[in-house]
């Protein structure tokens, strides 16, 4: 496979470092996925059903702007896209990103921190969004995981 990108969506920084180590494992350019208008902590109440993050989550079409692109997406042959899990799925802003590109050709790889939540039908809802790309099932990764196993993961989705 040619050249690879680590997409990452973070609030946290858990996502980030993760994304940080796959980008050297595999040799790959990182972008950060950034909300145009940073979330603030009552952005992100869960339990407040008017909160930014729940407003969103419970639209499945909210398509919130992001900050910045990917210049030149189409020299990018592999994309593994990292986001932490909100409301069992990736966050809406990850979907703007999703969408804002042509993934045609493309072999998308999702990863996923979180604290317990597993990746779910995260591929499935990408395989949606994205259209003709190939989307891996991807992975539930902990924000702790050594080289050695990302390697190991790596290694085996025949990069």
């Amino acid at each position: 496979m040619g050249k690879k990108l680590v997409a990452y969506f973070s609030v946290s920084g858990v996502t980030a470092k993760v994304a940080r180590e796959i980008a050297a494992v595999e040799k790959a350019d990182c972008f950060e996925i950034r909300p145009e208008t940073p979330y603030t902590r009552e952005d992100l109440d869960y339990t407040n059903k008017q909160s930014r993050s729940t407003l969103e989550m419970t639209n499945p079409d909210c398509r919130p702007p992001i900050a910045g692109k990917v210049e030149n997406m189409d020299e990018y042959d592999v994309v593994f896209v990292g986001f932490p899990v909100w409301w069992g799925r990736e966050p809406s802003v990850v979907d703007t990103f999703l969408t804002s590109y042509d993934f045609s050709k493309k072999k998308i790889i999702p990863f996923c921190t979180s604290g317990g939540s597993g990746i779910g039908k995260t591929a499935e809802r990408i395989r949606s969004l994205t259209g003709s790309a190939c989307v891996d099932e991807g992975k539930r990764l902990g924000g702790e995981i050594c080289e050695e196993d990302l390697k190991l993961w790596t290694a085996g989705l025949g990069l």
